[in-house]
């Protein structure tokens, strides 16, 4: 089950987007510059319950805003996630949810690519340590429903030498990709590493085999 971040930490944690102005049954109200938004956060210490939350979130008109992975002060080693909807807003089950959590790169490839192939795109990723000791690589995907999907191409860098990745962040860029995404921290298939994740659409990719 996910729990509600105490008001306080989701303050500190949101203080960027705006100032509080109202809380209601778990939902936190603030004033944006130009229009008020209401936020959910999303806590829990397993993966597999985090994707059952946000489509529940989404099914309620709440969409992706942010993640990260660590150690909250009353929940131990958890990933946290914000979900966010203009107040008043009737909009419901526009976007759709997956979570990817896995501790070996191939597999996180392979995953990605099928999941961008039925329509997903890249939202967030972070690295979680679970309450056992293992530590994963969490990449969030999102459908938008009213949207026609771009066909992305996905390439998932790691290595524990940043020169390493400077090359392969190089060979990518030609070949057409673009950074999204990056995470440094332990994870179980390399010790300290940097974890990248690039995409390309297959007009970059005809652009780059056409000038290489």
């Amino acid at each position: 089950m996910s729990r509600w971040i105490p008001l306080a930490q989701a303050v500190l944690v949101l203080s960027m987007l705006g100032s509080c102005v109202a809380q209601d049954s778990g939902t936190v109200t603030f004033a944006a510059t130009d229009d008020r938004y209401e936020y959910k956060l999303l806590s829990t210490a397993k993966t597999s319950t985090m994707q059952r939350e946000l489509n529940e979130a989404a099914d309620a008109g709440y969409h992706f805003q942010g993640v990260m992975g660590g150690e909250t002060g009353a929940g131990g080693k958890e990933v946290v996630v914000i979900m966010g909807r203009p107040v008043g807003s009737q909009e419901r089950e526009r976007y759709e949810y997956r979570l990817l959590a896995t501790n070996k790169t191939s597999t996180m490839q392979k995953e990605l690519q099928q999941a961008a192939n039925t329509g997903f795109e890249y939202k967030g990723q972070t690295i979680f340590e679970s309450a056992f000791g293992g530590k994963e690589v969490v990449i969030i995907l999102e459908r938008d429903h009213e949207r026609r999907p771009e066909k992305w191409e996905y390439k998932l860098l790691a290595t524990t030498k940043t020169s390493t990745m400077q090359k392969e962040l190089a060979e990518a860029a030609d070949q057409g990709f673009q950074l999204v995404g990056l995470t440094v921290a332990g994870t179980s298939f390399g010790g300290n590493e940097v974890v990248t994740i690039l995409r390309r659409t297959p007009r970059e990719r005809a652009k780059a085999q056409s000038e290489n």
